[in-house]
């Protein structure tokens, strides 16, 4: 629904064509501005952040993470799948172990940014 009081305003203002022109210009192409907000999507569930802050830590296996978090081997692994689909994790294999971390520095940034944001 649009808003009649901004499109009055912005009638009576004139629009200002050329930073329309350049922010749209820089804009990046739709199907990636899809792809963000499905990654930050993973995001926004509270176990996901709180496996990754887990890994931040320190290299788990699946019994690690569900005795830390007194969830479920179960509940842990289905939340890892979806976090590795998102390149967010990386697992390794020890013998009968799979040991998982964090895919790469970009996830730590992400993770550091965001608790900065919300502790400012």
């Amino acid at each position: 629904m649009t808003d009649v009081r901004s499109v009055e305003h912005c009638e009576e203002q004139g629009m200002h064509p050329d930073i329309v022109s350049r922010v749209g210009s820089t804009m990046p192409a739709e199907e990636t501005l899809y792809d963000l907000a499905e990654l930050f999507k993973i995001f926004g569930d509270s176990t996901r952040i709180k496996i990754l802050y887990a890994l931040l830590e320190s290299e788990m296996c699946v019994c690690d993470i569900a005795s830390l978090l007194g969830m479920t081997q179960s509940a842990i692994s289905h939340q890892l799948r979806i976090l590795k689909q998102a390149k967010l994790v990386k697992n390794r294999r020890e013998g009968k172990t799979v040991y998982y971390s964090l895919a790469d520095g970009h996830v730590h940034t992400v993770l550091h940014q965001g608790m900065e944001h919300v502790q400012e």
